[in-house]
């Protein structure tokens, strides 16, 4: 496939699967807003947590913290008291303290700059992107779990999702499909179709919106992607011990 048409192909992967975003995508909270605040607060709370059980959470704390200067001004302890029973409680130290440095030294702001924004206490390459992406449009693409699921998928990906020296192809791969004029959408599109259709078991690869572009659906080896970095075997050590006693019964070594 030349550079042309390979061109055509990615967009013509986008148009999919967007049309079939803008159809079927689940409803949620911070989907009907463009508050930067908002939806980096969701974006943290949906880090290793499932979305339903995020909503309520995410409703409770922006009532209690609407902004990130009500987030800032509060006590830890009572964000940790809003946070408590989501798990994970380093996120929301995390989220103060950066609600903080944006106070005390961004006027307030949340970054439009993906560079400092990514400097804040807790905020990783995906939080970085997602929220830049969603929230500014800036042409970012947001690589999750989900993502490098669908991406091992479509181009059979031989790179272990779970091995950090894969992560630049994962990006690369990413980068290249990302639609620069609609970024944010483009990454939640891709965030629901792992989440919703290429699920890490059985996937319903028959109604895929993107299944005439995946090379695993084609070749049916769905069930052999993404690969996995086997973990080690714990080792195993056999000791011996020995005691040495006189002839009174005691212990001499």
């Amino acid at each position: 496939m030349d550079k042309k048409e390979l061109t055509k192909h990615y967009q013509d992967f986008r148009d999919a699967l967007l049309v079939w975003f803008e159809r079927y995508q689940r409803e949620m909270p911070w989907r009907n807003t463009d508050d930067p605040y908002r939806i980096w607060v969701s974006e943290v709370m949906l880090q290793q947590t499932q979305v339903k059980k995020v909503i309520d959470y995410y409703e409770k704390f922006i009532a209690r913290f609407p902004s990130v200067r009500d987030l800032a001004a509060a006590p830890l302890q009572d964000v940790l008291k809003v946070w408590e029973g989501l798990g994970y409680y380093a996120r929301a130290r995390n989220l103060h303290k950066a609600a903080q440095v944006i106070v005390d030294e961004l006027d307030g702001e949340i970054p439009r700059d993906y560079a400092t924004f990514r400097k804040l206490p807790g905020v990783g390459d995906y939080s970085a992107a997602a929220v830049q992406s969603i929230a500014f449009n800036a042409p970012y693409a947001a690589v999750d779990g989900n993502i490098k699921r669908v991406l091992a998928r479509l181009f059979l990906m031989d790179a272990p999702i779970n091995d950090a020296k894969s992560a630049k192809l994962f990006q690369e791969k990413a980068d290249a499909l990302l639609d620069r004029n609609v970024p944010g959408l483009f990454n939640q599109a891709m965030m629901e179709l792992g989440a919703m259709v290429c699920r890490p078991q059985s996937p319903t690869c028959l109604v895929c919106p993107v299944n005439a572009f995946c090379e695993a659906f084609y070749t049916m080896r769905q069930d052999e992607f993404p690969k996995r970095r086997e973990s080690k075997p714990t080792p195993e050590h056999h000791l011996a011990v020995g005691v040495i006693y006189n002839n009174s019964g005691e212990v001499l070594l």
